[in-house]
C-alpha cells in the first residue's frame, strides 16, 4: 500500500505526526480518525521515510551486481506469465535494505497506473538513461523480456571491464604502499640508530649516507605536516576534478600521455558502439540514442568531439562518415560501422566492434599489470638497496679503519 506522512492533533490538543498504509488518502484520514485524531495534513510519502536518517546515511549502495540479478530475475518472472505488478512485488520481498525500498516505492507506482520505465526513472542513482530508455522501448514494443536480457549481458561485461582495470591497479597500489611503508620505517626507526652510532666516531660520512640521514630528520621532524600537505593535495586534486574547467583541464591531460591518450581512445570507442549498439537495437530513435551516448562518455573532450559528430548524423543521417571525422575511432571500426548501415545491420555491427576493441582493452589491461609488478619490484629494490647502501658504507669504513689501526 501507499505510505502517507499526517500531521493531526490528539484529543488533549497535543500535535503528533508519523506515517502509515493506506490505500488511498481518504482511506488514511479515516483511519486516524478512527484512532481518535484530527488530521490537518496527509500527503503521500516514499517508502525510504519509514528508515531512520541515521540508517539511510550507512545504507549500502546499489551495485551493478544487485542491479543484474535484479534485471535477471524479472526478465524469468516476465518469461514465465507473472505480471510485471506480481513480479515486482516478489521481487520486493527477496531484497533487503536499498533495494527493498526501492522496489516498493516501483510497485506503489505502477498500482497508480505509472508505467514501468516512470517508475525506474524516479531512482535515477541506480536506474541510468541508458536502462530507462530501454524499458520504455520495450514497454512501447511488447517486448520488455528480451530487453532485460540485453540489459543483463551489457551490464555484466560492464562489470566485467570495471573488475580487469580494478585488478590491475589493485596490485601495483599494494606493491606502492609496501615500498612506502618500508622506507618510512628504515627512515623513521633505523637510520636514527645508525646515526648515533656514527656521531659517536667522529667521522666524515659518506655523501650517500648524509642524504640518508637528512631525509630521516626531515621525515621525523614534519611527519605531520607530510600527512597534511598530502590530504590536502588529494583534496586540491578532488576539488578540481569537481569544476568543469578543472575536469576538462584532466581529460586534455590524458589524451597527451601516450599510453594513457590511447587507452582513454579506446575506452570511448567501446562506450560508444556497445551503448548506441543497444539502444539502436532496442527500437530507441537515433537521436535520442545519441544523446544518451554522447553523455555517458567518460572523457569531456572526446564528449564534445562526439557531440558535433551526433549533430551532423542527425541531420544527415550518415554515421560512419561523420564519425571518421572525429579522428576518434579506427579505420576498421568506421568501415565496419558503414557496413552495418549500408546493410541494415547497424546495431549487430556497433555490438561486434565494442566486442572487439573491449577485448584489447582486456589485453592492454593484462599487459600492464604484468608489465608494473616487475617495475614495482625493481623500483622497490634500487630504493630499499640505496637506504641499506647508505648505512652500511659507514660501517664498511668504520670496520676498516680498526683494521688499520690493529
Amino acid at each position: 500500500m501507499p505510505l502517507y506522512f499526517y500531521q493531526a492533533f490528539a484529543k488533549d490538543g497535543k500535535k503528533v505526526s508519523g506515517y502509515l498504509d493506506a490505500p488511498s488518502s481518504v482511506f488514511a484520514k479515516e483511519q486516524l480518525i478512527r484512532q481518535g485524531l484530527f488530521p490537518t495534513t496527509i500527503s503521500a510519502a516514499k517508502e525510504e521515510s519509514r528508515i531512520p536518517w541515521y540508517k539511510r546515511l550507512f545504507a549500502r549502495p546499489v551495485k551493478i551486481k544487485d542491479k543484474i540479478n535484479l534485471t535477471r530475475q524479472l526478465a524469468v518472472m516476465l518469461k514465465a506469465g507473472i505480471p510485471l505488478l506480481q513480479s515486482v512485488e516478489l521481487l520486493a520481498d527477496q531484497f533487503t535494505g536499498t533495494m527493498h525500498t526501492m522496489l516498493v516505492g516501483i510497485k506503489d507506482d505502477l498500482k497508480e497506473g505509472s508505467s514501468f520505465a516512470n517508475a525506474l526513472n524516479k531512482y535515477p542513482h541506480v536506474f541510468d538513461k541508458i536502462y530507462v530508455q530501454l524499458v520504455r522501448a520495450g514497454e512501447a514494443s511488447g517486448k520488455l523480456e528480451p530487453i532485460l536480457d540485453r540489459l543483463v549481458t551489457f551490464y555484466e561485461r560492464k562489470e566485467e571491464i570495471q573488475k580487469r582495470v580494478s585488478g590491475a591497479m589493485t596490485y601495483p597500489l599494494i606493491q606502492l604502499a609496501v615500498i612506502t611503508l618500508v622506507v618510512v620505517f628504515l627512515l623513521t626507526a633505523v637510520v636514527p640508530q645508525m646515526v648515533q652510532a656514527f656521531s659517536s666516531q667522529h667521522q666524515q660520512l659518506p655523501k650517500a649516507t648524509r642524504i640518508i640521514i637528512a631525509l630521516s630528520d626531515f621525515v621525523k621532524s614534519y611527519f605531520i605536516l607530510i600527512i597534511i600537505v598530502l590530504v590536502a593535495l588529494y583534496a586540491l586534486y578532488m576539488y578540481i576534478k569537481s569544476t568543469n574547467k578543472g575536469a576538462r583541464a584532466i581529460d586534455s591531460l590524458k589524451l597527451k600521455i601516450p599510453f594513457i591518450k590511447y587507452f582513454t581512445r579506446i575506452n570511448a570507442v567501446v562506450q560508444f558502439c556497445q551503448t548506441l549498439g543497444l539502444l539502436v537495437g532496442a527500437g530507441v530513435n537515433l537521436s535520442e540514442s545519441l544523446d544518451i551516448v554522447v553523455s555517458i562518455v567518460d572523457n569531456r573532450i572526446l564528449a564534445d568531439t562526439l557531440n558535433e559528430a551526433r549533430d551532423k548524423i542527425i541531420k544527415q543521417g550518415k554515421i560512419a562518415q561523420y564519425l571518421k571525422q572525429t579522428n576518434l575511432f579506427p579505420p576498421i571500426a568506421i568501415y565496419m560501422i558503414s557496413t552495418g548501415e549500408e546493410s541494415g545491420q547497424l546495431d549487430t555491427m556497433l555490438t561486434t566492434v565494442a566486442h572487439n576493441y573491449e577485448e584489447e582493452l582486456g589485453v592492454i589491461t593484462d599487459k600492464m599489470t604484468a608489465s608494473l609488478g616487475p617495475i614495482m619490484i625493481v623500483g622497490m629494490a634500487l630504493i630499499v638497496g640505496f637506504i641499506i647502501v647508505a648505512i652500511a658504507m659507514p660501517i664498511v669504513k668504520m670496520t676498516q679503519s680498526s683494521a688499520g689501526l690493529m
